[in-house]
């Protein structure tokens, strides 16, 4: 058997297994921050553990892949589209609770950093400042270790709820088990945050609204809006990846419809109606231009899907 024809195969199984579930052809672009990109060969939006495990059944028995999609802020999908079983979280998941008396919070995979960031801060808790500046998601957010201000996630979180889609099990992992890392963690591609609790602190002075204004017009002056999925490039350990490419002048460095910002080099915009190829290729350019120009390795903070050469 040919790999197209396997692969129409095992999407006609994981459809069956989905049923109603599933949406086909569902364009990931419009889903992320980019605005740009292809289909997925399969979507679900999962509303509950019931569902999640459907998808799960789906992915072991098919063997096509899965993506787990979350706010799409750190997500570039290729135009040739994502060939398996897109997965995002809703209904049951889209939750929040807040104790006060402990500061403590638990929040759901796909609540919006931003929101949650604000709710803690009118609830008279600090420590999640930071993520108000922030378009992704909790399970995004532990993922990767997002952050930004002085903090990460790995300053306030205790513990995580993990469904593992390759097994369909359930974990429990605490800070150490999650391995963070300057903008990474140990949860892998199957794998799906469900829940985090975060521990912060009673806000003693009021000083929270006040900072949450303050980042929000930071970022405001000092990152571009339009079309893209924040900063593009890992820092080096010497200089700030924005100032390692405006040093060597790629501000404004433009492949068809995507270029470097103008405002800040670790930047990659993408034009309206554009093309996330081009985005990819501006990131891949400029990365091989930097080693050989600097001899630094630069490392991506998005995920790039579907695409077949790494930057």
């Amino acid at each position: 058997m040919n790999s197209d024809k396997a692969h129409h195969t095992a999407v006609e199984d994981a459809k069956r297994l989905l049923g109603s579930l599933a949406q086909t052809e569902k364009n990931l672009g419009v889903m992320t921050t980019y605005r740009v990109g292809g289909n997925a060969a399969l979507y679900v939006e999962a509303q509950s553990k019931e569902e999640l495990s459907q998808v799960a059944v789906a992915h072991q028995t098919s063997g096509l892949p899965v993506l787990v999609v979350g706010k799409g802020s750190n997500l570039l999908v290729a135009q040739a589209g994502f060939p398996g079983i897109a997965v995002s979280l809703g209904g049951d998941f889209v939750v929040s609770e807040i104790d006060t008396e402990r500061a403590v919070v638990r929040a759901g995979g796909p609540v919006a950093l931003p929101a949650l960031a604000r709710r803690c801060a009118s609830a008279g808790l600090t420590g999640f400042e930071w993520a108000v500046g922030v378009p992704g998601s909790v399970g995004g957010a532990v993922r990767m270790n997002a952050g930004g201000h002085g903090s990460d996630m790995e300053a306030s979180i205790v513990e995580a709820s993990i469904f593992d889609l390759a097994t369909s099990s359930t974990q429990l992992w605490d800070k150490r088990q999650l391995r963070f890392g300057y903008r990474r963690s140990a949860i892998g591609a199957t794998q799906i945050v469900l829940e985090a609790t975060l521990q912060l602190a009673p806000d003693q002075d009021g000083d929270a609204p006040g900072m949450l204004g303050d980042i929000v017009q930071w970022r405001r002056d000092n990152q571009p809006g339009g079309q893209n999925a924040g900063s593009v490039f890992v820092n080096p350990e010497t200089e700030t990846a924005g100032e390692l490419l405006d040093r060597l002048g790629f501000k404004g460095f433009r492949v068809g419809s995507a270029q470097i910002s103008e405002k800040h080099a670790n930047f990659v915009q993408a034009d309206p109606g554009g093309s996330s190829d081009d985005v990819d290729e501006v990131i891949r350019t400029v990365a091989a231009r930097v080693f050989e120009e600097a001899n630094i390795e630069l490392r991506t903070e998005i995920r790039r899907v579907g695409f077949v050469t790494e930057p």
